[in-house]
């Protein structure tokens, strides 16, 4: 099954997951929400990410998170 939400392809940034269609890097909304920036700011200063692509990203974490090592590892 082909992920919708994050592309890993050695042609984009060397692999670097980022939000499907775009080439921004999923890591960078988590250094943006880390440094105290609002959702909001990180769409303003990236604009090729939707708010619905941000939203499921912080949902996945979520979901892994919430579903411990194992889980998340299968």
């Amino acid at each position: 099954m082909a992920d919708t939400l994050i592309d890993r392809n050695p042609e984009i940034l060397g692999g670097t997951p980022v939000f499907s269609g775009t080439r921004v890097p999923v890591r960078i909304l988590l250094e943006h929400l880390e440094a105290g920036d609002r959702l909001d700011d990180f769409l303003q200063d990236f604009p090729t990410v939707t708010q619905d692509q941000a939203v499921a990203l912080l949902e996945r974490a979520i979901a892994m998170i919430e579903s411990g090592p194992d889980e998340a590892a299968a």
